[in-house]
């Protein structure tokens, strides 16, 4: 499988769009020890990975994993929170993910910045 492009925000964490469990093991061995998944399942439809699916694929390579799924126009003060705990919580580095790692990328900046 080819890698998805990533975009570096942080010197431990990225951003990138839709991951499917395949990429799980790229993840793994690019040196990621987390994955945050922002996506509602099913937003892009019957034929995107569900977030089991990707956990699956994520915990059989190693990886931790989390869901905080946010819709794409707003993200509340509460999922702003909940992001900044993830980063303080997961081991890093993280790779967090979304339709297009625009809405991980505003998360993050949304977190740090307070």
């Amino acid at each position: 499988m080819n890698a998805p492009a990533v975009q570096q925000v942080a010197p431990d964490v990225c951003v990138a769009g839709q991951l499917e469990p395949d990429t799980m093991a790229w993840a793994a061995s690019a040196g990621f020890r987390s994955v945050i998944n922002n996506r509602p399942d099913f937003e892009g439809g019957p034929g995107q990975p569900t977030s089991a699916a990707i956990e699956a694929a994520a915990r059989a390579a190693g990886l931790s994993y989390a869901h905080l799924p946010v819709q794409p126009a707003v993200q509340t003060p509460e999922q702003i929170a909940s992001f900044a705990q993830l980063l303080a919580e997961l081991p890093r580095p993280i790779l967090a993910f979304c339709r297009s790692g625009a809405r991980s990328g505003r998360l993050y900046q949304a977190a740090t910045s307070a």
